[in-house]
């Protein structure tokens, strides 16, 4: 994908781009939900009725029991499991390991990547803000290949509080240094986008490649025009 990324200079407002993993580096979360059922038999429907109602249990959003390590993976699926199979929904080709499985097969969105590995390479400060699991970091790290190229990686079980919370965005302007108003965030949820903007950052929201592409572009380019506004 062709894309000419402004140079971080003096005069450039913005300095940190974070991206989101699930839905912007990863491939698209209907992909993954329809491999899933490929490999297991479960549809897309019935593991987020799972998902939704473990986690109603608990009286928390869909996948916090374990994107805040409330529970284990392992334990979070035996109750997957035992939900679905009350209403008669086979799993016996469901892993335990729902990482593992879920992963399996999948690469990096490459463009995304690329856009990261560009922006890094033309002055800025670039960052993974994700919602995600403890037991499932070998897999998705492994996939997006971005340990050496990042400044910092905030992981919502590593911190104990996940998107769209406020705390997230204060705690990930600390860790890498930067001002709120001079960051931008790239996720596929408007909540979540919406959340940043509230603490002062920018966002785009994932719709497809080429538009983040631009978005950021258009951003970049017209802070580096108005000039300092520090």
């Amino acid at each position: 994908m062709e894309m000419t990324i402004p140079e971080y200079g003096k005069y450039s407002h913005y300095n940190t781009i974070f991206f989101d993993f699930g839905g912007v580096l990863s491939p698209p979360l209907d992909v993954l939900f329809q491999s899933y059922e490929e490999k297991t038999g479960i549809k897309k429907e019935e593991l987020s009725s799972a998902m939704y109602s473990v986690a109603r249990e608990m009286k928390v959003p869909t996948l916090a029991p374990i994107e805040l390590a409330l529970i284990t993976e392992e334990e979070w699926m035996r109750r997957i499991h035992s939900w679905l199979n009350k209403r008669k929904i086979d799993t016996s080709r469901s892993d335990l390991d729902f990482g593992r499985q879920w992963f399996a097969g999948h690469t990096v969105n490459g463009s995304m990547k690329d856009l990261l590995l560009r922006l890094k390479d033309s002055g800025y400060k670039v960052g993974l803000l994700t919602n995600n699991v403890r037991e499932w970091e070998p897999y998705w790290r492994s996939m997006v290949c971005l340990d050496e190229h990042v400044d910092t990686i905030i992981d919502s079980y590593a911190v104990g509080v996940r998107k769209p919370d406020p705390a997230i965005f204060l705690l990930a302007t600390e860790k890498i240094s930067s001002e709120p108003n001079q960051c931008i965030l790239i996720d596929d949820l408007r909540e979540n986008c919406l959340s940043a903007e509230s603490c002062g950052w920018s966002s785009v929201q994932f719709s497809s490649d080429e538009q983040v592409v631009q978005d950021i572009i258009g951003l970049l380019s017209r802070e580096a025009k108005d000039g300092n506004r520090d």
